[in-house]
């Protein structure tokens, strides 16, 4: 029996592995991590925008405008935040895994 306060590694055969995650899986998680925290990013850039603190290239924002359309197509306004702090750090910690996991860098986070 493995306690909650202490790991031993020759526990290890008690534990229930679930099953390995097939490459499709991780690259739909991979899609779907970026497409949040591309779209969040967005949302921060448009209100410096219309504060008048930051600009940007006309059809550059036209482009990106319906990037962000799709993006709460595919997954509802509902579903994309706004986050906290511990939910925006969650999102970004699982892209970061998933990313080392196909043989990015850690802390790879562009999107």
């Amino acid at each position: 029996m493995i306690s909650r306060n202490s790991f031993n590694p020759d526990d290890q055969e008690d534990l229930e592995m679930p099953g390995q995650r097939t490459q499709e899986e991780i690259d739909e998680q991979i899609g779907e991590l970026t497409d949040k925290i591309w779209y969040n990013r967005h949302q921060d850039l448009k209100q410096l925008i219309e504060d008048g603190e930051e600009e940007c290239d006309p059809q550059i924002w036209k482009d990106a405008e319906i990037n962000a359309r799709k993006i709460e197509a595919k997954y509802g306004i509902e579903n994309l935040g706004p986050y906290d702090d511990f939910e925006w750090g969650m999102l970004n910690g699982k892209l970061s895994a998933l990313r080392w996991l196909v043989g990015f860098e850690w802390d790879m986070l562009d999107t």
